[in-house]
């Protein structure tokens, strides 16, 4: 699995958790700020990405990830460390 892949990933599990066009979220869109999104939607996209990769988050990880690219940064190590 490659960055693009993953990156596909997570814009459209975004895009449908916040009701929001694939193409208005970006690596550098940060959650808050930008995509209007809160912390129980980041929770959400993280067991999403859990279930579907087969790894866990800890809330330590998990309160580092500000922007999609730090998501996708960390799926992408996740992924990496099971393999």
């Amino acid at each position: 699995m490659n960055r693009e892949e993953i990156l596909s990933a997570v814009r459209a599990a975004l895009a449908e958790a916040l009701e929001l066009p694939e193409e208005d979220i970006r690596e550098d869109s940060r959650f808050k700020e930008d995509l209007e999104a809160d912390s129980l939607d980041l929770v959400e996209l993280l067991l999403e990405m859990e279930r579907v990769y087969g790894f866990k988050v800890s809330d330590e990880e998990a309160a580092e990830i500000e922007t999609v690219g730090d998501a996708v940064d960390l799926i992408l190590r996740k992924v990496a460390a099971k393999a």
